[in-house]
């Protein structure tokens, strides 16, 4: 009976995501209100609050399952040989197709990324789950001696996520137009990185 309650749950929350994210790319985030995913997700509005406080919970919420799915992706078995620019490459590939799959979701999307309306453990939950996945790749390259056991994983992970943060702002602001620039942009930025820029 528990499994029956946890599963509906589970499926409660997932409706809520689903429909508020719909709802984020029509109408946009601001004019999107508690009431209106309720509304979508055919539940009460009380129901919704039972699981999110606020409209930036559900946002962060459903960024944090596409984070799952797209690390699951890179540690399948059959990635382990798969070099780290690479895994870097799809990752934050897998993310940017996301992202930018509608232009007003992508951009408040960075909004919250970059610039938070408010820090609160939710927020900062949400960012260490990401620098998690990052350090984890960069681990892994360690124990294959692809990088060296010297490195800070954490100021690593906010590095490369800051050149990934660069290219999306690129993207928003005409610098790089295609997947294909997007990419080459961030393949070159990883490359300078990982194989330095001093003498």
């Amino acid at each position: 009976m528990a499994g029956i309650r946890e599963q509906k749950k589970t499926e409660t929350r997932k409706a809520i995501t689903a429909s508020a994210v719909q709802l984020f790319t029509e109408k946009g985030f601001e004019k999107t209100s508690i009431e209106d995913i309720a509304r979508e997700a055919g539940i009460g509005k009380a129901t919704v609050y039972t699981y999110f406080s606020t409209k930036d919970e559900i946002f962060l919420s459903f960024c944090d399952d596409e984070l799952v799915e797209s690390f699951a992706r890179l540690q399948s078995p059959d990635r382990a040989g798969v070099k780290l620019l690479d895994q870097l490459l799809e990752f934050f590939m897998i993310k940017f197709t996301f992202i930018t799959r509608d232009n007003e979701f992508g951009r408040q999307l960075l909004r919250d990324m970059v610039f938070p309306k408010v820090i609160n453990e939710k927020t900062k939950e949400h960012d260490q789950r990401y620098f998690n996945i990052l350090e984890d790749l960069f681990r892994s390259a360690q124990q294959r001696g692809e990088l060296s056991d010297q490195e800070d994983l954490f100021l690593l992970s906010v590095h490369f996520f800051s050149l990934y943060l660069g290219v999306l702002a690129g993207w928003y602001t005409g610098y790089v137009s295609t997947l294909e620039e997007v990419e080459d942009a961030l393949r070159g930025l990883f490359l300078q990185t990982l194989e330095g820029v001093a003498l």
